[in-house]
């Protein structure tokens, strides 16, 4: 048995429904997970009473080759309970391994019980039980600790926190929020509903993968879809509605920014990232994205998506259901039951209630949208539509904010970028498993005239299968030309090259040879290599990721 990770759980997770401590265990063939199991809550259990924290809940997780094992802790302990699971964990390994089972007590318990002095905030503790208690929400970290939200909302630094008795509570309300998480689709559905905030007058605060966005203003750049992006959103105060972007790495990290939000979308769930954090199947990482279920009032979801109806009937909470096909059983199941629901009908973007119907947009008036040519964003803004209704934001907002969010770089960078060079269309996006890739090929092909050609390239932390998998996707739809970039820059433990020979021999497989292929190592002069073979009426579709800038200014300046 071999410790993989331990880390704090700062949110609701996919072992608890709040803070806690967590350690990832790999097996090894053969060893025994529900005796390690066994032994670990025993062990734990009598350190937790050790320590007086004997009413926490312990929490373990098999998946393939190894385990998690937590237990829920104070909000302002949790470097302690760290430690203290650490212990329990060692305690477990030496009892497996036959030494006689240890005690947490004497000195090693002197120890712990210092750090939990030392780190104990008992006011923060007081100061989130009358936040909740008042039906607000609460959101900490080694910084900054905030009540209620955005233009609502109060902040101090954390070692400054107020008792409750001295907060003008008169003062303090939360701002609509909402999560958006799914394998495909989450930022531009943030972005679109960044733009019918908008068009509703309001201020909208948003994080995703690339940036965190206030009122139209990039405050900071970087992938702020965890915890910390959520927490400097809600803690903004030029804030009217929050716009959170959960990513997979955010939500099995830390866990959720925030504990509750009103309304939470899944937009799909496909293979991605498979083999990491404990997650080894697309059920699996399900249960992860479905994270979002522990904090929202309701959820809209994807009917479209196998894994998201499967899950999304299980839930506990009320659903918006929405479908591209207007036919689909689920809506009809739906509105039967009462509920409302989202689709799209001869050209227009509809809400569906047992009272009648609504039209949201006309699919020609939204440039996303590329007339239905892009599928993929028709569905992220059924689910944008979703949300802002949840939300509050009107049936005008809805078709206003989707009728200014364009097809281009200052709308939506690296999604669905189009451009003209030349005579020939060029798409940049930054699709990067299966699912994604065949969303952007598909659209490339309802708009091809001509050839199409296009670059590709993967990160060295996929396995082999998906990197094989994504090349089989890419021949599927018979390329003229592909630009094959070696991404060095993100060879992630694999050796340099590795993983575009994985590509290159994979397309060669498929029948794709001579003058098909084409290798470079530059993300950039693999665009600008492609933009050479293009001519008029062609498609081009460069998937960016390293260099999107760079891309982008070059695109701009030859259009």
């Amino acid at each position: 048995m071999q410790r993989l990770d331990s880390r704090r759980l700062t949110g609701p997770n996919l072992l608890l429904p709040g803070p806690g401590a967590l350690i990832d265990v790999a097996l090894e063939s053969g060893e025994d997970a529900q005796l390690a199991i066994a032994t670990w809550r025993a062990m734990a259990s009598q350190a937790l009473e050790a320590l007086g924290w004997a009413s926490e809940t312990l929490v373990a997780r098999e998946f393939h080759g190894g385990m998690s094992v937590a237990f829920s802790a104070p909000n302002d302990a949790l470097y302690t309970a760290t430690e203290l699971n650490e212990w329990a964990w060692d305690a477990t390994a030496r009892a497996l391994g036959g030494e006689p089972a240890p005690k947490l007590e004497g000195p090693e318990l002197e120890r712990i019980a210092q750090a939990l002095a030392a780190e104990q905030q008992p006011v923060l503790l007081r100061l989130e039980q009358e936040a909740l208690g008042r039906g607000l929400n609460f959101c900490a970290d080694d910084e900054w600790v905030t009540v209620g939200m955005g233009a609502g909302g109060k902040t101090w630094a954390t070692p400054e926190c107020p008792e409750p008795s001295e907060v003008a509570w008169s003062e303090v309300s939360d701002r609509p929020a909402a999560f958006v998480t799914g394998t495909n689709g989450k930022t531009t559905t943030v972005r679109m509903l960044e733009s019918i905030v908008k068009a509703a007058g309001l201020r909208a605060g948003s994080c995703s993968t690339d940036r965190i966005i206030v009122d139209g203003q990039v405050v900071d750049e970087g992938d702020w879809s965890g915890t910390g992006g959520a927490r400097a959103v809600v803690k903004h105060e030029e804030v009217d509605v929050c716009l959170l972007e959960a990513a997979r790495g955010g939500l099995l990290r830390r866990g959720l920014g925030l504990p509750r939000v009103d309304v939470a979308a899944v937009t799909n769930v496909t293979a991605d990232h498979l083999g990491e954090m404990g997650v080894h199947d697309v059920p699996e990482l399900c249960e992860v994205k479905f994270v979002v279920e522990r904090a929202a009032e309701c959820l809209v979801l994807n009917a479209d998506d196998a894994q998201v109806l499967e899950r999304g009937e299980r839930s506990s909470k009320p659903v918006t259901w929405f479908s591209l096909d207007c036919r689909h059983p689920k809506l009809a199941a739906a509105l039967a039951a009462g509920f409302d629901v989202l689709t799209l009908r001869d050209g227009a973007l509809l809400q569906q209630t047992a009272k009648g119907e609504t039209q949201l947009a006309e699919l020609d008036a939204c440039p996303a949208l590329l007339g239905g040519a892009a599928q993929h964003n028709v569905s992220n803004a059924l689910a944008a539509a979703g949300v802002a209704l949840h939300l509050g934001l009107s049936p005008a907002s809805i078709a206003s904010g989707l009728a200014a969010f364009g097809s281009d770089a200052q709308s939506n960078p690296g999604r669905l970028n189009r451009f003209e060079v030349d005579g020939a269309t060029v798409l940049v996006d930054f699709a990067h498993n299966p699912a994604g890739l065949r969303a952007i090929l598909e659209t490339a092909q309802a708009l091809r005239t001509g050839r199409f050609g296009m670059i590709l390239g993967q990160a060295g932390d996929r396995d082999d299968a998906s990197i094989v998998a994504l090349a089989r996707t890419c021949a599927s739809f018979r390329p003229d030309r592909v630009v094959i970039k070696d991404m060095n820059e993100h060879a992630r433990g694999r050796p340099e090259g590795e993983a575009a020979d994985l590509i290159e021999s994979q397309l060669r497989a498929e029948g794709l040879a001579g003058d098909q292929l084409q290798r470079i190592s530059s993300e950039l002069e693999a665009a600008k290599a492609l933009l050479e073979w293009a001519r008029p009426g062609d498609v081009a579709l460069l998937l960016c990721h390293a260099q999107r800038d760079e891309v982008l200014t070059e695109l701009a300046r030859r259009a």
